[in-house]
């Protein structure tokens, strides 16, 4: 009998993977616009964060999604996400 695999996604910030569902998912479509994909199925360049508090409030510091997503990511964008996340929990 095989096996499925769970898919193991890699937490921008704390560097550890965990299993895709327990992650956050942060999505820049292809006309940039940079958002919370709670389906794990939006098109675009996806970035995961952990739900440890630690993690997001480290998002802004180390501007984790500029390095993600190869682009300039602006201070709103990050305070939007942030607070998104933690509305969330």
């Amino acid at each position: 009998m095989k096996v499925k695999k769970t898919p193991l996604r890699k937490c921008i910030i704390c560097g550890n993977q965990f299993d895709k569902k327990s992650l956050k998912r942060i999505v820049r479509n292809n006309e940039g616009i940079i958002s919370i994909d709670k389906t794990f199925k939006a098109n675009g360049r996806g970035a995961y964060v952990c739900d440890n508090n630690d993690c997001i409030d480290k998002l802004l510091k180390t501007k984790a999604l500029d390095r993600a997503f190869k682009c300039k990511v602006e201070k709103e964008v990050y305070d939007e996400i942030i607070s998104e996340i933690k509305e969330v929990e």
